[in-house]
């Protein structure tokens, strides 16, 4: 048994190892993820700022949870994408006929998902601290916002792992993360939710990101938490178990 899981685990470093160096020969794609938020919060902090009304002096501080959600959402369709092009050139079918573990291949691109996008979101905060973002927060809540990142990104890359093992076509494959890239518009990210319409305003505050934006925020603010916080992991896991197994079930169709 002990062998066995080591056997799992170090044929899961090679595929990771085999992805990251797949993102190292075209760094355009964390370029191409990280440029849209990055503009997105030039944009809404250096125009739009001054007209809106967020109840506070730093508007960069309260716009940052946002963008890195939009970046994260941005950057699992990637994920997709390569799952979408090893399934389509046989990759899968080729490591199945080998003594590897068969989902080592899966956990690869999913763990591939993780670093980078820590390496977008890292790129997005040091623009953020340029242009003014502080925040007054320990070790401890800058480790709960990173955990929290992490936990999104993993529920969102099985989401993507169901696209990019089901899709028939690239543009399938990719296309699902449209709506979830702007999902952090209808929801506290940019504007307290105060101001909306009332329909809109109810599907804001029940939507994830609201739950995962203020978690963050109060986090970075020194605030303390409330049942956001509860709610965000909720969703996160939540999302996750369930992308997991229809993800697997996918993966298992292919085998």
């Amino acid at each position: 048994m002990e062998a066995t899981k080591k056997h799992f685990f170090t044929d899961i470093s090679v595929m990771l190892g085999r992805s990251l160096r797949h993102i190292s020969r075209s760094a355009d794609t964390i370029i191409t993820v990280t440029i849209t938020p990055i503009a997105m919060m030039l944009l809404f902090v250096y125009v739009f700022g001054g007209a809106i009304q967020a109840g506070t002096d730093n508007y960069v501080n309260y716009l940052l949870p946002g963008i890195l959600l939009m970046a994260i959402a941005s950057g699992i369709s990637y994920t997709a994408f390569r799952l979408f092009t090893d399934v389509q050139r046989g990759i899968f079918e080729r490591f199945h006929t080998m003594p590897i573990s068969r989902s080592a291949l899966l956990w690869g691109h999913v763990l591939t998902s993780l670093v980078s996008n820590a390496i977008s979101v890292v790129i997005i905060i040091a623009v953020a601290l340029l242009m003014g973002f502080r925040s007054s927060a320990g070790v401890l809540p800058w480790l709960a916002v990173a955990g929290i990142l992490a936990l999104f990104t993993l529920a969102l890359t099985w989401v993507a792992a169901i696209a990019g093992l089901s899709a028939k076509t690239v543009d399938g494959a990719s296309a699902f993360s449209y709506p979830i890239i702007f999902l952090p518009f209808i929801s506290s990210a940019f504007v307290p939710t105060e101001s909306m319409p009332t329909a809109v305003r109810v599907f804001a505050e029940n939507q994830p990101v609201t739950s995962i934006v203020e978690s963050i925020r109060a986090l970075l603010s020194g605030q303390p938490l409330d049942n956001n916080i509860w709610t965000a992991l909720a969703w996160c896991l939540g999302i996750m178990i369930v992308a997991y197994f229809f993800a697997m079930k996918a993966y298992k169709k292919r085998g």
